[in-house]
């Protein structure tokens, strides 16, 4: 596994706890709602990360029990991250299995590690970011640890307003 990914992981692991410790705090705000999206600042020792989430409006199966799902367009100016895109399905994702963004006949390639999948590539995030701009919905699919498969449906309304807010909110 490369430093670069490794890295990734691990900021997102410890983005993803300090999130869940630190809402109750007032180092994690919510910059404005936008229909189905809201964008947030988490300030944390002098650097802050800001990003734009939203949660399905459609979960299938709907008899599998699982934890939140959330996608996320995320900025990080003290690691000169922009645009990167994360998805948690409330699962482990099964090892070496495909995961998938798809709207309309556009898909694009997942990676995963734990419970947390990643774009492939760079190109592929602004590729799949002005894809969100324009659709009206986006799937993600994906496979439990156990090889259940799941897709997960997001409303695309008020994305680009929650992107832009959080890009600016970072820039």
């Amino acid at each position: 596994m490369s430093i670069k990914i490794y890295k990734k992981i691990i900021v997102v692991i410890t983005f993803c706890f300090v999130f869940n410790v630190l809402k109750a705090e007032d180092n994690l705000k919510s910059i404005g709602k936008f229909k189905d999206w809201e964008s947030f600042i988490l300030s944390q020792e002098g650097s802050k990360i800001c990003f734009a989430q939203s949660v399905p409006v459609v979960r299938a199966p709907k008899k599998l029990k699982r934890e939140p799902s959330r996608l996320f367009v995320s900025f990080r100016p003290a690691e000169n991250i922009k645009n990167e895109i994360s998805v948690t399905n409330g699962y482990e994702f099964k090892p070496k299995a495909p995961v998938a963004a798809k709207s309309g006949k556009r898909s694009y390639d997942l990676f995963s590690k734990g419970r947390f999948a990643w774009i492939v590539d760079n190109e592929d995030e602004i590729k799949l970011i002005s894809t969100m701009k324009k659709a009206s919905r986006l799937m993600i699919i994906g496979n439990s640890e156990k090889g259940e498969q799941t897709t997960d449906h997001y409303s695309m309304m008020g994305f680009t307003k929650a992107y832009n807010t959080a890009k600016k909110s970072c820039s």
